[in-house]
């Protein structure tokens, strides 16, 4: 008779542990579907990393003041080593991705790289900003590299035509040798 109980007991608990891990997996799946708010891709090679926005106002303008604080929070996370970071090397390709909604109103790409420490990943170097396109294109990443350790992308949504920023992204790349 005990041993008949002792089976039944079993079959409950592995029914209830069956349960609970049925609902966590349902709730999961269902969670697993939706998108992060967004996010930015940075790709290097075969690597890909994603980040929400240091910076944003739920899609608002971004005033000068939280902008300035904002800056000074990404330069902290990245002392503190805190950013999404890919490796990167010379022979790799870079590029960068951002929501299409961002990527509507207008977006700019740079790395801490080259001669005047400010290289453009996506957009000119005179300031151009880039408008409907979501991804910058693969570039090389040997004209892109700092000759520091670590390679800083900053990825900014600014309204080509009133100028105003919306979101700011960091990733930083370490720079490993070939």
């Amino acid at each position: 008779m005990s041993l008949s109980t002792r089976a039944i007991a079993g079959i409950a608990g592995v029914v209830v542990v069956g349960a609970a891990s049925l609902g966590t997996g349902i709730y999961w799946a269902n969670d697993a579907g939706k998108p992060r708010e967004n996010v930015a891709t940075m790709v290097v090679g075969t690597s890909t990393t994603t980040a929400a926005p240091f910076c944003y106002n739920d899609g608002k303008p971004l005033d000068e003041d939280y902008l300035t604080k904002c800056l000074s929070d990404i330069k902290q996370a990245r002392k503190d080593d805190k950013l999404p970071k890919l490796d990167v090397r010379a022979s790799d390709r870079i590029g960068v991705g951002v929501p299409r909604e961002l990527a509507d109103k207008g977006w700019f790409a740079l790395t801490n790289g080259g001669s005047s420490g400010q290289v453009p990943l996506a957009g000119g170097a005179e300031g151009e900003v880039l408008t409907g396109v979501t991804y910058s294109g693969s570039k090389s990443a040997g004209a892109l590299m700092s000759s520091n350790d670590v390679t800083s992308v900053t990825v900014v949504s600014q309204d080509k035509s009133s100028q105003e920023y919306y979101a700011v992204w960091a990733f930083d790349l370490d720079n490993k040798s070939s």
